[in-house]
């Protein structure tokens, strides 16, 4: 099977991405998608996804891990693949798509600078050293005053794969926070290592930092692959609603492989 695939890339988080409009990806294995992603053997990504066509929406996000299991949403891969589509002319500079946490809208420029809304924040679970919330993915938060100094991979995994969270395991940010600003580092589950960025991880990781904020915010978040901002307001003790991840997405390169 010979497939046709666009690569790109977000503050460094980075997917292969493949235009299923016609369905004739829909049967990959999770063997053949671990494949794909393999930095060594394949073509080497963070992730894989689908743009499938769906009733009533621009288009239908369809993500991967690495691992080649189908995994909840990916904020860096959704700005991506809104750059994507509009390569593609599925849209122009709007886009109103569905993906596995819901609806979403999303715009893009000319430099393909790309907003995409998250979900809404209903709860926020606070501790003395960390948070715990749900931004599309689960995310702990956890506060270091130094985010260089963190064994990312050891720390992130002990955590992830912590009885607490079950066989589902989490996702692990370690932030450090300044006055509008944070840095943050990430191990990803389904990667299973630390990745340059992580959309969803850099949305919970400002929301927690800030979640005592009565004001609306636009954080900036420095990650190992570029910088992003998180915009948000507090509509209540522990919801947030209006929550916007925006950065850059970038186009990588074109090609095909067989399979």
């Amino acid at each position: 099977m010979k497939i046709a695939f666009s690569k790109y890339q977000g503050t460094g988080n980075d997917f292969v991405i493949l235009d299923n409009r016609d369905g004739i990806y829909s049967n990959l294995t999770k063997e053949q998608v671990a494949f794909i992603c393999d930095r060594h053997f394949g073509i080497g990504a963070d992730g894989l996804m689908m743009l499938q066509l769906k009733e009533g929406y621009d288009f239908e996000m369809i993500y991967f891990n690495a691992d080649g299991g189908e995994s909840s949403m990916c904020g860096n891969g959704g700005r991506c693949l809104v750059a994507f589509a509009k390569k593609l002319g599925v849209i122009k500079d709007k886009a109103h798509f569905i993906a596995t946490d819901g609806p979403h809208e999303a715009t893009i420029d000319e430099r393909d600078h790309v907003e995409l809304k998250m979900k809404d924040v209903s709860a926020i679970e606070k501790y003395n050293d960390h948070s715990v919330l749900d931004t599309g993915s689960p995310h702990y938060i956890k506060w270091v005053q130094n985010t260089q100094e963190i064994n990312v991979f050891q720390e992130g995994r002990s955590i992830r794969y912590n009885e607490k969270f079950g066989g589902a395991g989490i996702n692990v940010n370690f932030v450090s926070v300044q006055p509008h600003t944070i840095d943050v580092r990430t191990y990803e589950r389904g990667v299973e290592n630390e990745t340059l960025s992580c959309g969803t991880g850099v949305t919970a990781s400002a929301i927690a930092a800030f979640a005592d904020a009565t004001e609306p915010q636009h954080i900036t978040v420095k990650t190992p692959g570029g910088t992003l901002s998180v915009k948000f307001k507090k509509t209540g003790p522990t919801r947030f609603e209006d929550v916007w991840l925006c950065g850059p997405a970038t186009f990588v390169f074109n090609g095909s492989m067989n399979l």
